[in-house]
């Protein structure tokens, strides 16, 4: 007769390969203590769909609902990283998808808004961070245009390739904010760090190619186009 493995060696396993994961985010790079000590206590097999929970820790980006993806565990580390969250600062995050990254700036002790255009991946996301006691505020709507209810923003994340820096979110940045967005064409983009050093300037970093689905809405691509 087979028998299940029970949730409590399931949860072990699950805590190896984060483990795993985390030396490996370490070795390629990622210095931050407070970065990897935020993912490692997040259980990111709960954030993929039910048939993706075995390949969780795979530093890979995975399928989520709506034909989007929950990123590859480097790319959110770094982005993490490069934002450089500490407790109590204001974070814009464009994008919620599966609500990982969300998690992640609200465990390093961010005040975390999160905008995502499809209803059903917010819908999704926000019971998640409930359950997990995460207060993370989940809108629905255009996230290329940010929202202005909550700004200026200490930080703004933006999870989907933009075609150019959105100036709605550059604006929408404190004096000293920084802004993590990848830029570029659909199949491949530049990630760039945008920092605003005064009222009309801003200070903008290459960190290196990466790949995103597209950010679509009014400051970022024409869903009807291609």
């Amino acid at each position: 007769m087979n028998q299940q493995p029970s949730p409590a060696r399931t949860a072990t396993v699950y805590e190896r390969q984060r483990q795993l994961l985390i030396t490996a985010l370490r070795s390629r790079g990622i210095q931050d203590d407070l970065v990897l000590a935020a993912m490692n206590s997040i259980p990111r097999e709960l954030f993929v769909p039910p048939a993706m929970m075995g390949r969780a820790y795979e530093d890979s980006a995975l399928p989520i609902d709506n034909r989007q993806t929950i990123s590859q565990p480097y790319t959110v580390a770094l982005m993490t990283q490069e934002l450089q969250v500490r407790s109590g600062m204001k974070v814009l995050e464009i994008g919620t998808g599966s609500g990982y990254q969300a998690a992640v700036l609200a465990q390093l002790g961010a005040n975390v808004v999160s905008i995502e255009r499809h209803p059903l991946l917010s819908k999704k996301a926000r019971a998640l961070l409930d359950q997990l006691g995460y207060a993370v505020t989940c809108r629905v709507g255009d996230g290329t245009i940010g929202y202005r209810d909550g700004e200026p923003y200490d930080g703004i994340i933006v999870t989907a390739g933009a075609p150019d820096v959105p100036e709605p979110l550059a604006r929408q940045l404190a004096i000293g904010g920084v802004l993590v967005v990848p830029v570029g064409p659909r199949d491949q983009q530049v990630l760039y760090r945008v920092t605003r050093t005064g009222q009309e300037t801003w200070k903008a970093e290459e960190r290196g190619p990466c790949k995103f689905v597209p950010l679509i809405g009014r400051s970022g691509w024409d869903e009807s186009a291609g």
